[in-house]
């Protein structure tokens, strides 16, 4: 079987590629290293929109790029929180991100046992779930950019940011948790 690489899919693997560039400019000794990455990471929220647009408005949809996009997601945000917790070094900061990244690889896990029990459709994309990823990559953009800009303490907005997140992740998990559960009941 051949993995079609049409453009949304070269689209969300330039996502991947943006993991190791943000990460490299991240660690630069620039003054303005914050704002690029910060850039970088919008480019990529960017580009996580535009290859599920064009994937569904071209016809494009492919199982490579529909299993691909959650993977590329998971990986910015697991990546870009572990730089910014070791950064900042507080367990404040820790909580919320080992929270954020137990839940992905939790619920990556139960969506892939429930779609070899044939029960994937239990665990699709909440509403819930939308809403803790806006204020999951909300979080992390003002995490990376850190600076106070027009006298608002960005850093605190994004910590108080990512532990809404936080919250709603946990939220998330445990309703899927139960549908799955309700689902495998009734097997």
């Amino acid at each position: 079987m051949a993995i079609d690489f049409n453009l949304p899919t070269t689209i969300t693997l330039l996502r991947i590629a943006l993991i190791p560039l943000l990460t490299v400019v991240f660690y630069l000794p620039w003054k303005y290293a914050n704002i690029a990455c910060t850039v970088i990471f919008i480019i990529a929220g960017i580009t996580d929109w535009l290859d599920g647009y064009l994937a569904r408005k071209m016809d494009m949809e492919t199982p490579f790029g529909a299993f691909l996009d959650p993977v590329a997601d998971k990986l910015m945000v697991a990546c870009v929180l572990v730089i910014i917790v070791q950064q900042q070094g507080s367990p404040y900061l820790a909580i919320p991100a080992a929270i954020i990244i137990g839940r992905e690889i939790t619920i990556a896990s139960l969506r892939e046992w429930m779609a070899e029990i044939g029960q994937r459709a239990t665990v699709k994309v909440s509403q819930l779930a939308k809403w803790k990823t806006a204020a999951q990559m909300l979080a992390i953009g003002l995490l990376l950019y850190r600076d106070d800009l027009l006298g608002l303490p960005i850093n605190n907005i994004g910590y108080v940011l990512l532990y809404l997140a936080a919250f709603l992740t946990l939220w998330s998990m445990i309703n899927y948790l139960k549908a799955a559960l309700v689902s495998i009941a009734k097997s």
